[in-house]
């Protein structure tokens, strides 16, 4: 700007030429200087040759450059050259280079379509040389500021007489806003717009980016921008269908129709090309899919069938072997896996824990050739360990109390591992065998602790997956194929296996899966055994009394007649058809109501009414059984182990202890007293048998039930379920063994333990012989109680501790806790041991209370099983008193 504004500056005739385009006369040098200035000038604002020297093409016309100065019109002659005459207006748009002699084209040729014909106007003004008009493509020098001059378009046409027009044109340099001017007229013909306002100044300020190089035209709204009235033509132009009224309108209508049509047509071809592409891609992959997952299971069954062919091999090397294996030392591995279905393992809560209530089995180490690796489904805490380092050394007691000592030494008979894929599924309640298949890490070190020694599986309910550990142990598993546990497993199995071994088993029948065959059979039942007055229903592969309804038949309406038809004809009638058929259509009719009005699960919590029982009982197939028809009925378990070398052994009984649920057993009294000794082997040895005969080999768990029978005053004896696992009893009565340090003979139904050895004699000098009594023992397997989470472990000992809750290992009485786990803390379990039964009972029952009032107030009384097993625990000593009274006075009689 200094330069420009500065004149004298040697450089200010540069700065003019290069910012303004204007080429200022050399007042000194007027010679070659003049020329070569005229001849840089751009060829497009040459000045037209007046001869026809200088011709560069045939084809384009003669042009020449005068070797003259410009002339510098003053400012008060700027006005002269605002009109010229009336050709030269109209040559001035297309041929304002050339000059009317030399260009060989008419007056309509020269002007522009966008600019109209009219009339000269009728006022005469002063003609203006063409050489002083066309110089720049910016305003004239000396010419006044640019201002807005505006102009008007009317139907897309210029009328180029039009006074504010010409103003416009003489105004401005014209070639810059020609092709700007074109285009706004276009638009302006193409929608019909009727009139338009254009403002100069904005139109040359459009033309400035045109002349700096667009690469392409500016948008509509761009060249409406120009317009004064641009609100009113942009509404225009955005009204929907107005581009089809202006000027070829009809032409872009049919355009655009077709080009849809095209659009339309084109679409639909991509989109069925589309839809097919994706059904072919998906045709692919589901076929790539399922000769992966047609592979992928050939390879799994083949694997399997390998697993399985070696548990045979290994399995009948374990029965050639076994007596051997027992009598030297060994290796057990106990799995207390629960191999359920994925829908029962999801349903049931805290399954973890449900998984550790067996930790009672690390008892297995009072065998001194015995080593026992316990797999745990969940991280114990430290004051579980030492609880039973304590109970497993040989002294100390069990109170908590210091044992870091024995911890070395104890530690060399029992190892406890947790698998590492604990962690990956913590909430996906796998059976143990599945977390311990994923986890190599602890199957490593099982093989390294194994290595060289004799070993053997013990697991609990069967699993395919027992299989794999086996197969990657390379040990065998004291148990039954899972496909054969499963299949006799279920309550129709076991009915099977019953009937099978000849003993007695409630009225009923197996294998129902229909409503129709679930009613014809209840029917028949009812009619046959009409002395019963309620009947079970069994799911199959439920356990723990969860799966059982049941009805009593005083709610039907045509009992008392069908009693009464039934003493009409007497037992011995009674037991034809034809009489019975009568009664029998008036159950079937009956029936279903009945049932929807009066059955009920013995368990709500998972099955809250008998719709919901009703609909997975089809669905899983179950057992309609007969409850014994007695108002005192008593449930035992026994538990047997069926050695792989063909015999039976009794490993323990006892009579069950109930809470809430009659049909779920919580704990049970050891050893039983309700059925004789020989009567009881002699069943238990029959249905060992019988699984013998099934290939059913390893632990299994016998429920019985006795009653007096009113008919024939005689007891009798059903065989009412069988578990093929390792049952809780069963571990509890280990730990019982262990604390007790006695031997539990079923065969004649009594608990041995050894009494304290009496001290030396001075006067002779000699010990006296260790002598042998009875006991009793009561186990609670299933303690529940929410209260308990609030105490920790060393504050719970202490408080028994007060109450005198403990054991006496040299009078071998008192009471051992089993703890489960180390963060709910809600569960535990309790053995009591006792001279007598009574004495066993009370003491349990005494713990109970003592607990439950210690952990509760008023207010918080929590959720608990302690109440219903006191209750329980009081009728059966209110029943032995009774029993006892009557055998005192019997002989008085």
């Amino acid at each position: 700007m200094s330069l420009l504004c500065n004149p004298a500056h040697p450089d200010n005739r540069a700065t003019v030429h290069q910012k303004c385009k204007i080429s200022l006369p050399d007042i000194h040098k007027r010679s070659m200087n003049e020329i070569k200035q005229h001849r840089e000038i751009p060829k497009g604002h040459r000045i037209p040759a007046t001869t026809e020297d200088e011709v560069p093409h045939p084809g384009l016309p003669r042009m020449s450059i005068h070797p003259k100065a410009v002339s510098l019109h003053a400012k008060d002659d700027s006005h002269s050259s605002k009109i010229g005459s009336k050709s030269k207006c109209q040559k001035l748009p297309k041929c304002e280079t050339e000059p009317e002699s030399t260009c060989g084209r008419t007056e309509n040729e020269c002007t522009p379509l966008w600019i109209t014909k009219t009339p000269p106007p009728t006022t005469t003004s002063k003609s203006v040389d063409p050489n002083q008009i066309h110089k720049s493509p910016q305003i004239l020098p000396g010419q006044d500021p640019v201002t807005k001059h505006p102009f008007t378009i009317i139907n897309g046409q210029i009328s180029p007489m039009a006074t504010d027009f010409c103003h416009f044109k003489q105004r401005f340099s014209w070639r810059s806003v020609v092709d700007p001017l074109e285009a706004l007229t276009k638009l302006l013909r193409d929608f019909a717009v009727p009139v338009a306002k254009v403002s100069g100044e904005r139109l040359v300020e459009l033309s400035h980016g045109w002349d700096n190089g667009w690469t392409k035209a500016p948008s509509a709204m761009a060249l409406i921008s120009v317009l004064e009235n641009r609100e009113e033509v942009s509404g225009l132009v955005l009204r929907p269908g107005q581009r089809y009224k202006g000027e070829g309108g009809v032409e872009a209508a049919a355009i655009h129709i077709q080009s849809c049509w095209r659009r339309y047509l084109a679409w639909t071809a991509y989109m069925c090309h589309c839809r097919r592409k994706w059904a072919a891609r998906i045709i692919t992959i589901s076929w790539s899919m399922y000769t992966q997952r047609l592979s992928v299971r050939k390879a799994l069954q083949a694997r399997r069938f390998s697993q399985l062919e070696n548990y045979r091999s290994r399995a009948q090397h374990l029965a050639a072997n076994w007596k051997h294996i027992q009598s030297s030392k060994r290796t057990i591995i106990h799995i207390p896996s629960l191999g359920y279905s994925q829908s029962q393992r999801l349903s049931l809560r805290g399954f973890d824990i449900l998984q550790t209530i067996q930790i009672s089995r690390l008892c297995d180490v009072r065998d001194k050739n015995v080593e026992v690796i316990y797999i745990c489904p969940q991280h114990l805490e430290d004051d579980i360990l030492h609880y039973y380092t304590s109970l497993l050394k040989c002294d100390g007691d069990t109170d908590g109390a210091d044992i870091t000592q024995a911890l070395s030494s104890c530690m060399r008979r029992f190892i406890i591992l947790i698998p590492e894929a604990v962690e990956y599924f913590p909430t996906h309640n796998l059976c143990l065998s599945t977390l311990l298949k994923y986890s190599p890490r602890t199957l490593k070190r099982i093989r390294n602790l194994i290595q060289g020694k004799q070993a053997y599986i013990v697991g609990g309910v069967a699993h395919v997956d027992d299989l794999a550990v086996a197969d990657e142990l390379g040990v065998p598993i004291l148990g039954s194929e899972p496909a054969i546990a499963q299949l006799y497993g279920t309550k129709s199995g076991g009915r099977r296996i019953f009937v099978g071994a000849e003993v007695d088993v409630p009225p009923g029948s197996g294998d129902i899966y229909s409503l129709n065959q679930f009613h014809e059979t209840l029917a028949e039942l009812m009619t046959q055994n009409i002395s019963v007055r309620r009947w079970l229903f069994k799911m199959d592969t439920e356990h723990g009394g969860r799966g059982t309804a049941y009805c009593d038949i005083c709610h039907l309406s045509c009992y008392n007649w069908a009693l009464q038809h039934y003493h009409r004809f007497g037992p011995e009638l009674w037991n034809m058809q034809w009489i019975r058929e009568s009664v029998l259509l008036r159950y079937l009719d009956e029936i279903p109501d009945w049932l929807a009005h009066y059955a009920q699960p013995a368990k709500t919590s998972h099955y809250p009414n008998w719709a919901c029982f009703l609909k997975t009982f089809l669905r899983q197939g179950g057992v309609v059984e007969a409850y014994p028809p007695s108002d005192s009925v008593t449930c035992l378990t026994v538990d047997l182990l069926v050695e792989p070398g063909g015999e039976v052994t009794m490993l323990s009984c006892g009579d069950q202890l109930h809470g809430s649920c009659q049909l779920e057993a919580i704990g049970s009294t050891v050893p039983q007293t309700s059925v004789q000794p020989e009567t009881l082997h002699s069943i238990c040895i029959r249905v060992g048998q019988a699984c013998l005969q099934r290939l059913i080999v390893g632990y299994v768990s016998v429920d019985l039930a006795t009653f007096l029978d009113h008919n024939t005053m005689e007891q009798k004896v059903w065989a009412v379920d069988l578990d093929i696992k390792y049952s809780d009893q069963l571990a509890m009565t280990q730990m019982l063994l262990m604390i007790t340090g006695g031997k539990l003979n079923c065969r004649e139904a009594c608990l041995e333990v050894p009494k304290p050895i009496r001290e030396k004699s001075f006067e002779h000098q000699t010990e006296a012989k260790p002598s042998v009594g009875t006991c009793y023992a009561v186990i609670g397997s299933h303690l529940f109680h929410s209260n308990l989470s609030m105490l920790y472990r060393n504050v719970f000992f202490k408080m028994c501790k007060v109450h005198g809750i403990g054991f006496n290992k040299k009078r071998k009485q008192g009471t051992v806790f089993a703890l489960y786990d180390s963060s709910e803390r809600c569960r535990i379990g309790m053995i009591t041991v006792s001279e007598d039964l009574q004495g066993a009972l009370v003491t349990f029952a005494r713990n109970l209370s003592v607990i439950h009032q210690e952990i509760s107030s008023s207010k918080m009384q929590g959720e608990t099983n302690f109440k219903e097993l006191i209750k329980y625990i009081e009728d059966v000593l209110q029943m032995t008193f009774q029993n006892k009274m009557q055998v005192e006075h019997k002989p008085a009689a």
